[in-house]
């Protein structure tokens, strides 16, 4: 069987939009709201948090719209970074995809999966025996292990899934998404309908905390609301396989972030109706319960706990899939240009980098075990942020570079709202290194061992020519 060399372009608008959204909504429409609550104890300022939080993720999608108009293709940023900065910054920052970004976002969202159905089916326990056992008193690996091993189960059968092809995986993030968008719709309409709902009295001036709110306290809870918009990004990983990619990328990304942000602002009212800022503060503190069962449990009792632990589940089982179909690319496209493990480069017959899946499946796997899911996310959000803001940077840089290039899409608001995108990546990142030391120190540690391994490929590459010419001289 000959190795296929080159994807394949299937992709249609509607489906970009498809991949754009389910890669968005996962975990986070469900569950954030609670720690939001607790670090603004205010119904308002949650949800002006939740508006911010779209509205600096849509800034930096348009920003990211017109970087991907102008160079669109495989690999997303790591193709850009070449063209805005040099291999080596893209190399940094394909190996925080594998690393961090991408694969612990796989692991978070099926650790909810497993959360949700261990809420609607009881998993018998597991290794009970060595549930305390650590690892430098951070990782517990073997905690909650029942839950965990769900997990890996899960991110193994959809890297399976994904091997079937570009389309398959699609066609699957399609149906599941229809799913979503009807369950959250019904969420919204009863919650919000019931005699149970109180709006009015959930956004009085009464209901306001006298605790002043922080510039602090709004990044750390933005911070939160930005892993539920994380995702919007990962359509650029899949710019190889995009019918008319320089136009349909940017327009893909607009749609679903705008689509997004409407909803996630929607089903927020909804809870912060249902439950009072002091119960959402009393679940985040619980550290087991999910905002979202709570509110649906207000209204429609036992009934309402299964309904929406099986819409968790479909979610967070759609946007795992998402996550696995779209990030694998990039890995792809490092292995083509020998700047990571060769066996990724290869294709199988269904035109889907096999290889490329199963490394970030057993690394996604093993983070897995590593955290905690908050932990994970918030490591998560303070790695990406550094590129969001690497990526708008390269706005300026490429009008200066190339002026004269055909630009499908122009930012709106340039520069005004690249320079706000920059500046706001850059307080989040000092933020988040005060409020969160400790996923700090872990996501930059997983980012920095990406230094040797540069270095180390590109040894081997230097081999690899060399073997190469002598081969050609002999003959």
């Amino acid at each position: 069987m000959g190795i296929q060399r080159e994807l394949d372009r299937s992709l249609g608008l509607r489906l970009v939009i498809v991949v754009v959204i389910g890669n968005i909504i996962g975990s986070g429409v469900y569950k954030k709201v609670a720690p939001m609550a607790a670090e603004l104890h205010s119904a308002e300022w949650v949800l002006i948090c939740w508006l911010l939080a779209g509205v600096i993720s849509l800034f930096g999608a348009l920003c990211n719209a017109e970087v991907a108009g102008l160079l669109a293709d495989t690999g997303g940023e790591y193709a850009y970074y070449k063209k805005i900065y040099n291999r080596f910054f893209a190399f940094i920052y394909g190996w925080s995809l594998f690393t961090v970004i991408q694969t612990a976002a796989i692991s978070s969202l099926s650790y909810v999966f497993a959360q949700s159905l261990h809420s609607i089916v009881p998993l018998p326990p597991m290794l009970e025996g060595l549930s305390d056992f650590t690892i430098s008193g951070i990782f517990y690996p073997f905690a909650d292990f029942n839950i965990k091993l769900v997990a890996i189960l899960l991110i193994v059968l959809l890297t399976w899934v994904n091997m079937k092809g570009v389309r398959t995986g699609a066609w699957l993030s399609t149906a599941i998404l229809l799913l979503v968008f009807t369950g959250i719709g019904i969420i919204v309409l009863f919650g919000l309908s019931s005699s149970q709902s109180n709006i009015g009295e959930s956004f009085s001036v009464s209901s306001v905390s006298n605790s002043p709110v922080t510039f602090s306290a709004v990044f750390t809870a933005m911070l939160s609301a930005f892993w539920a918009y994380q995702g919007w990004a990962a359509i650029g990983f899949l710019g190889g396989e995009v019918k008319n990619a320089k136009q349909n990328i940017p327009r893909g990304i607009t749609i679903g972030v705008l689509t997004v942000i409407g909803i996630y602002l929607l089903v927020n009212m909804t809870y912060l109706s249902l439950l009072p800022v002091s119960v959402l503060e009393q679940i985040h503190a619980a550290g087991n319960k999910i905002a979202a069962v709570e509110a649906v449990k207000s209204f429609w009792g036992y009934g309402g706990t299964v309904f929406i632990s099986i819409l968790i589940l479909i979610t967070t089982f759609g946007c795992t899939n998402a996550t696995v179909l779209a990030s694998c690319r990039t890995y792809f496209a490092m292995a083509r240009e020998g700047l990571f493990f060769r066996k990724a480069a290869d294709l199988n017959q269904a035109q889907a980098p096999a290889n490329s899946l199963r490394y970030q499946c057993i690394w996604a796997c093993l983070l897995v075990l590593s955290g905690t899911f908050d932990q994970l996310t918030d490591m998560i959000i303070f790695a990406v942020f550094i590129f969001y803001g690497s990526t708008t940077l390269g706005v300026f840089i490429l009008r200066r570079k190339m002026p004269n290039a055909v630009r499908p899409y122009k930012v709106w608001g340039y520069p005004v709202v690249p320079a706000i995108m920059v500046l706001f990546c850059a307080a989040l990142f000092l933020n988040t290194i005060m409020v969160r030391p400790r996923e700090a120190a872990i996501g930059m540690a997983l980012i920095l061992t990406g230094i040797p391994m540069y270095w180390w490929f590109r040894k081997n590459q230097r081999k690899e020519s060399e073997a190469s010419s002598e081969k050609k001289v002999l003959n």
